[in-house]
């Protein structure tokens, strides 16, 4: 038996039950993990809400860390025993989890379960924009729409250790001391001088737009951007960007979206994670926060990032 956050109907977190569920025994393709930590990610609430479909009932969750409790017939990659982590495999919400061999990722000693659930799928989410959407170099002049969220602040941080200038855009001007901490330069959206620190910095627009708001930043992203430059549209916390197609063409901008699954698979998932724990190492990220919450009290936590009052990296703490 196991504990898990179950949906029968989607809606609002109320619709987030804390269940005794039966997990069974893995088949020869998966392992079952006894899960330490569990990561919180803003795709939960479009599973919850049915704007990210899944089929129900299910339990929510896409990301955890913890020890491998008993293994496949055919597994030889892992051992009881190991510690292990994975950030796109359904029913993380739960004490333990089935999960493909495939989607797991060896965990190295220095890093710790928790850090591994807080990390994973935003980190590699970050890896996704620095590395294979776009190859950062030292130089490079970004912007970051959302960069007080979670994965914008992972971004800003990476991308000023790789040498780039990052200019790190709140929505409010209350988030401006937290967006300075990863910023070269930090500005609230709704800066009447935006443009102008903008091109202070960048005469001719900045090299890469990292958006993670979606339709209500996308023409300033534009007017951002220089001509021949990327913008890339990771998140759509306002909806879906729409931008000036004409416009686009003109300029040879390109615009670049997708799900971290699609760049971070099997083929390359070690040596990406191997990458985020070197720099987790590095204490890039040092001054982000992990917040720790009980698994029961997952419909609370909902609450909380549908006000946008979520604070740090949250974990659940089965």
């Amino acid at each position: 038996m196991s504990n898990a956050v179950v949906i029968r109907e989607n809606g609002d977190a109320s619709v987030l039950r804390y269940e005794a569920t039966s997990t069974g025994d893995p088949d020869s393709r998966e392992i079952l993990v006894r899960q330490e930590a569990v990561g919180v990610n803003f795709v939960d609430s479009l599973v919850r809400s049915g704007q990210f479909g899944v089929q129900l009932p299910a339990v929510i969750g896409f990301e955890a860390a913890g020890i491998v409790e008993q293994v496949g017939s055919d597994q030889v990659s892992f051992k009881v025993g190991d510690r292990v982590g994975y950030f796109y495999a359904q029913g993380a919400y739960a004490d333990y989890n089935l999960v493909d061999s495939n989607s797991l990722i060896a965990l190295p000693p220095d890093i710790s379960t928790v850090q591994a659930a807080a990390f994973l799928a935003k980190g590699l989410t970050a890896w996704m924009g620095l590395r294979a959407m776009h190859k950062l170099k030292a130089g490079d002049v970004i912007l970051v729409q959302g960069a007080s969220g979670s994965v914008g602040s992972i971004v800003s941080r990476w991308a000023k250790h790789c040498g780039a200038t990052v200019i790190g855009v709140a929505g409010s001007k209350q988030k401006l001391a937290q967006v300075a901490a990863g910023s070269t330069l930090a500005l609230a959206a709704d800066d009447a001088f935006f443009m102008n620190k903008v091109r202070a910095l960048a005469p001719q627009g900045v090299d890469v737009v990292y958006d993670f708001v979606g339709d209500a930043t996308a023409k300033l992203s534009l007017a951002a951007v220089r001509d021949g430059g990327k913008i890339l549209t990771i998140g759509a916390a306002s909806g879906q960007a729409r931008f000036d197609r004409a416009e686009l063409a003109r300029r040879s901008i390109q615009i670049l979206g997708g799900g971290t699954p699609q760049y971070v698979n099997t083929t390359n998932q070690a040596a990406a994670s191997a990458e985020l724990f070197d720099v987790i190492r590095a204490g890039v990220f040092a001054d982000l926060e992990i917040t720790k919450h009980r698994l029961d009290t997952a419909a609370d936590v909902h609450r909380a990032l549908d006000a946008r009052r979520l604070n740090g990296l949250p974990v659940l703490i089965p």
